[in-house]
């Protein structure tokens, strides 16, 4: 009798905590599933990307994770050496995460398939793997400024670096899904529990306006160029100047965005957004674009070239010191002169040559869809000199960026229209696609004006310069700067940025680039170093958009 009424105690007692423990979890505890519920991420696969002719330029790959169940491996100082021989690395490696404490751990990710296959190959028991979506570029770093990179962050996700994958990562990365479930207390799964799951979203691919064909020869010829003049560092930019497409984009040096960690952070920049410079000459053309328009120049108006002109205590001179007297302003525009364009920026008046300025979209962002621009503002009125307006116009005392430029100069031979730039052309969800239309900004010269200025740039490349450079029959236009480097407020006259910026053919341009060389050794000058590079590059376009003798 007694040990009925012992039972009957015990169980007593045992229903009683099992209330309380019921009633402590389901009332009492904040959230009470929140001890055996489990939440976890389901990664959604990356989007591609894709050249304008739908040429793999970013990808997935799967590698794969080593992870180990310690307890359920028979012997581990056996399996810390079978695996070690098998990755080929150091058993110190692989003995110090074979903690035999622990119910899982991870031994080693970004395994390739034949690594794996020589782990199973093994057959020893506690092993597993899990997959390991990876970023893959196929064409390597033929466009690593322009495609960027995909990195981890803080919480060791996927996030995208700089160029596109930046720039787009919330569309080319997706949505994850989520995984709810119940799990005991050993981390099993409670069948009669809550087991929720949602799909996750995956990626936009994202169709470019690159054309790989011309990416390769920008920077081929770049690359030779910039060996050839033993250059510091150099950039080369083609685009559709009746879009502004960005056709190919190459900064040199580069990175392997496979290896991105291998790399200083200062080879991630991409220098035709992120980096601005004095255009020299290169600029003239849009003060001789301007005054055109306003109707206070023309390009068969004379200009007396008789020397240095002097404002205040500063003293302009040709860059070769040489004068011919009366000249046409096609004339001044061939020589270069820039004693001629401050007689232009006279003409023109300061408010509106600083409207212009604006107009062209100096002082502002391009807003390229690249991550990373950067743009130096305009000063205000107030802060400009008489000097300042003077050396402004042959490219002076402004700093801008290659991507500004470009877009500008565009603007120029395309009818006076100021387009955004852009390197994407495609969003594809699914069985959609949204298309990315050009957008004007504004009309910055008529069509008119634009017709006189590609004339006059013609001729500059006929003759000027460069004219040996041009391929015999075809008609391009352009222009050579040469703007020595400001090193603590003063211009070393040793150090130079050469640049070229030209198009073709003339009627309908099917192409205009922008070619920039930093710091030549062989020769400071545009004409010499830049401009051979732009025409290597423009007479391999030539034959591959089939342009016709004009």
């Amino acid at each position: 009798m007694t040990k009925l009424r012992f039972l009957l105690f015990f169980f007593l007692v045992m229903y009683v905590v099992i209330i309380l423990r019921l009633f402590y979890l389901q009332v009492l505890k904040e959230n009470p599933s929140s001890e055996y519920l489990t939440t976890r991420r389901i990664p959604a696969a990356r989007g591609n990307i894709f050249d304008r002719t739908n040429q793999t330029l970013a990808t997935n790959q799967v590698e794969y994770k080593l992870f180990a169940e310690p307890k359920k491996v028979s012997d581990i100082e056996i399996a810390n050496i079978k695996i070690a021989r098998a990755l080929n690395v150091e058993e110190s490696t692989i003995s110090a995460r074979l903690d035999k404490t622990k119910d899982w751990v991870a031994i080693m990710g970004g395994l390739s398939r034949s690594q794996k296959d020589a782990i199973e190959a093994l057959k020893l028991s506690g092993l597993g793997f899990d997959d390991e979506p990876t970023r893959y570029y196929p064409e390597g770093s033929t466009a690593a400024h322009l495609i960027g990179f995909v990195g981890k962050n803080s919480e060791d996700e996927s996030v995208g670096y700089f160029g596109i994958e930046g720039f787009y990562d919330q569309d080319l990365g997706g949505l994850p899904g989520l995984m709810r479930s119940d799990r005991d207390l050993i981390n099993r799964p409670i069948f009669l529990g809550t087991q929720e799951k949602i799909d996750p979203e995956n990626g936009r691919d994202l169709v470019l306006s690159i054309d790989k064909t011309v990416q390769d020869i920008v920077k081929k010829k770049l690359k030779e160029g910039i060996d050839k003049y033993h250059a510091k560092d150099g950039c080369a930019i083609i685009a559709d100047p009746d879009t502004m497409e960005i056709l190919g984009l190459s900064c040199l040096p580069d990175f392997d965005q496979e290896k991105y960690y291998d790399f200083n952070e200062q080879y991630y920049k991409n220098s035709a957004i992120s980096s601005l410079y004095e255009p020299g000459s290169t600029f003239k053309p849009f003060i001789m674009a301007a005054g055109i328009e306003e109707g206070v120049i023309r390009p068969d108006t004379i200009y007396h070239e008789k020397g240095p002109v002097t404002i205040g205590e500063y003293t302009i001179k040709t860059w070769n010191n040489t004068y011919e007297g009366d000249i046409t302003l096609t004339r001044a525009l061939e020589k270069s002169s820039n004693v001629a364009m401050t007689y232009v920026g006279e003409k023109l008046g300061k408010d509106k040559l600083l409207g212009y300025l604006k107009s062209y979209g100096f002082g502002e962002l391009t807003h390229i869809d690249l991550q990373g621009e950067v743009a130096n503002a305009l000063k205000q009125q107030k802060d400009w000199y008489p000097i300042d307006y003077a050396t402004v116009t042959f490219g002076q005392g402004i700093a801008v960026s290659p991507i500004q430029m470009i877009r500008a100069f565009a603007s120029l031979i395309n009818g006076g229209n100021l387009l955004e730039p852009h390197v994407v052309k495609k969003l594809i969800n699914g069985q959609q696609a949204k298309e990315i239309q050009p957008h004007v900004i504004r009309k910055v010269i008529s069509k008119e004006t634009s017709d006189k200025i590609k004339t006059m740039l013609v001729s500059t490349i006929a003759n000027g310069e460069t004219k040996y450079l041009r391929p015999e029959g075809y008609a391009i236009g352009g222009k050579t700067g040469t703007a020595q480097i400001a090193i603590s407020g003063h211009y070393d006259a040793s150090k130079t940025l050469a640049s070229f910026i030209g198009f073709s053919p003339i009627k309908h341009p099917k192409f205009i680039g922008l070619v920039i060389v930093n710091e030549p050794k062989t020769s400071q000058w545009g004409s010499e170093t830049a401009a051979p590079i732009f025409f290597q590059i423009a007479k391999e376009l030539i034959v591959y958009y089939n342009v016709t003798p004009e």
